[in-house]
């Protein structure tokens, strides 16, 4: 089994049960709350982003995970075929996967972004702050904490996970 975690984000439709859709789908083991964003990179008037972080337990490849989290998205509803950071109501983003270092076309990891953006840093120092991935001298809570970005504060939002 790798530990892998996943950034889930919405702003179209009902974006809390888009987010707890794409949870039930994925063998989740811990969960940061859910905050809500400003767009970044967006189309202007985006509306804003509820995003977190999962840590998940998973039996096969990076691969066959980030395929599932791409199936998820077309079962909520997101084209395969879609503008730039156009609004969604689902984005299922592999960040990391155990130790693995990957550079293929369709899968970067760890994710190539991850170390700018306050909406992936935040939910994640949340609930692994001490984690340091291959390839970066800092732990995700020391990267949140040196982070300069323009990203306004993230907010909790008032309505969090259903458990089962």
């Amino acid at each position: 089994m790798t530990m892998a975690t996943i950034a889930l984000g919405s702003n179209l439709g009902d974006r809390v049960a888009n987010l707890q859709a794409a949870r039930d789908r994925l063998p989740c083991e811990r969960a940061s709350a859910i905050y809500e964003t400003a767009p970044v990179d967006c189309p202007e008037d985006s509306p804003p982003f509820l995003n977190c972080v999962l840590e998940v337990k998973w039996e096969g490849t990076a691969e066959s995970l980030h395929a599932l989290g791409k199936s998820i998205e077309a079962s909520l509803g997101r084209p395969a075929v879609r503008g730039f950071h156009e609004p969604r109501a689902i984005d299922v983003d592999l960040l990391a996967f155990g130790d693995l270092v990957l550079d293929s076309p369709s899968l970067i990891l760890p994710h190539p972004r991850l170390h700018l953006r306050r909406f992936v840093l935040q939910p994640w120092a949340e609930i692994s702050p001490d984690l340091l991935l291959p390839g970066f001298a800092l732990s995700i809570g020391e990267m949140l904490d040196q982070l300069e970005s323009p990203e306004p504060p993230l907010r909790k939002h008032p309505r969090q996970w259903k458990l089962p």
